[in-house]
């Protein structure tokens, strides 16, 4: 779909393209990171190079149920705002899961799929969808979300979402008339830290001292745990690593989404913006965790082992990402989606968001009123949780 749309700040072209050569990666940063030209990208999953090597890697494209859809809005001859849309097949990958949805869309009598999505493929991590040049932020939003439900109803899918975006967004797209959905995930806050010590202080006596013994078990794994990033990453580290995602990923989904040439392709252009945990027993790797490094969160996203030693996983995944975030001075580390396990390790309840379109009024009106219900659901279940978090009771109101 190419479409001439106005809004109260004038005329733009909104354009569908099915590719990312199709778009210049000056033009996609522009909206996607401005803030890069002085350091890292705030976002590192909605830049050009982290989308362009899930497309060229084959992890997303055809035959893996997220064809590419990217919109771009034009005015003057100039890209303003763009956005990653796919055409999905299923609701695999997401992580925040409208498979209920699916079934009783269909079992209407309906065709919940394909559907659109306005997502990072397997990534869940909240970071701005509607990505826009600085002083577009409203025009720029506007015309993305009109030309995504104008192409939905176009094409006669069931739904359009947009999922883990910022809650700036999901604010703004419910007033342009979109459904917002609230769901949580855990987090880890810096609260200014000098080292993993100074965080453990804050901890009750109790959880302080179970911290320490899962750090001590994981380390007594028989060998030494190593992070690496930058020009320290060789490109046998992603031969072990592809192992260990292999088997999460078949343990989990039952097929890895993402392919082997992925991780050479983030090798050659994004080791710097990647930190590897590995545990190193007689010079072999046997478990490692992948981050994922912004300006101020580190973001957690793979692990996996070829042996199993006890608390392996916490360690990679939980406390080395404490270590580094404190270390790199950073705000905020995010552990991915789900695992109550988190809270006592430190990471807290926090919100998400997501916005949805239903081509369907009826089925529209039913999601609303479910949606509802699951948002006064989700502020409840966030407020028990964080009051069985593991800080000192002062501690505990101030994280809050």
């Amino acid at each position: 779909m190419d479409g001439t749309e106005d809004t109260d700040t004038g005329t733009f072209e909104v354009r569908v393209q099915e590719s990312l050569s199709q778009i210049a990666a000056v033009d996609w940063d522009a909206c996607a990171c401005p803030e890069a030209e002085t350091g890292r990208p705030d976002d590192p999953f909605t830049t050009y190079r982290f989308l362009k090597a899930l497309e060229d890697s084959g992890s997303v494209g055809r035959g893996t149920g997220w064809m590419p859809r990217y919109l771009t809005v034009h005015r003057d001859n100039r890209i303003i705002a763009v956005a990653p849309m796919y055409a999905k097949g299923h609701s695999q990958g997401e992580y925040i899961f409208d498979f209920n949805w699916a079934h009783a869309y269909e079992n209407a009598g309906g065709r919940y799929y394909p559907k659109l999505q306005i997502a990072v493929p397997f990534t869940p991590a909240t970071g701005r969808r509607f990505l826009t040049r600085p002083g577009h932020e409203i025009d720029g939003m506007s015309a993305l979300v009109q030309g995504a439900v104008q192409l939905a109803s176009d094409q006669g899918v069931s739904s359009l979402h947009a999922t883990f975006c910022t809650e700036a967004e999901a604010h703004a797209g419910e007033a342009m008339g979109l459904m917002r959905r609230k769901s949580q995930q855990f987090h880890w806050e810096n609260g200014g830290y000098a080292t993993f010590d100074d965080f453990l202080a804050t901890l009750s006596s109790r959880k302080r001292k179970n911290i320490r013994k899962e750090r001590a078990e994981a380390q007594a794994f028989g060998g030494e745990i190593r992070c690496l990033t930058g020009d320290d990453l060789q490109p046998e580290h992603w031969d072990y690593f592809w192992r260990f995602y292999q088997d999460t990923g078949s343990r989990k989904w039952g097929t890895p989404y993402l392919t082997r040439a992925f991780f050479d392709i983030v090798q050659q252009e994004m080791r710097d913006d990647v930190l590897l945990a590995l545990a190193i027993r007689d010079g072999r790797p046997v478990a490692g965790a992948l981050n994922f490094i912004g300006r101020q969160v580190l973001f957690g996203r793979y692990w996996g082992c070829t042996e199993h030693h006890p608390c392996l996983h916490f360690e990679l995944c939980y406390y080395q990402a404490i270590e580094a975030v404190i270390t790199m001075g950073l705000t905020r580390a995010e552990a991915g989606a789900q695992g109550e396990h988190k809270l006592a390790r430190g990471y807290l309840p926090s919100h998400t968001h997501s916005l949805h379109w239903i081509a369907d009024e009826g089925f529209a009106r039913a999601i609303r009123q479910y949606l509802e219900a699951e948002a006064d659901a989700v502020e409840e279940e966030i407020e028990v949780l964080t009051a069985y978090g593991p800080f000192r009771r002062g501690q505990q109101e101030e994280q809050e």
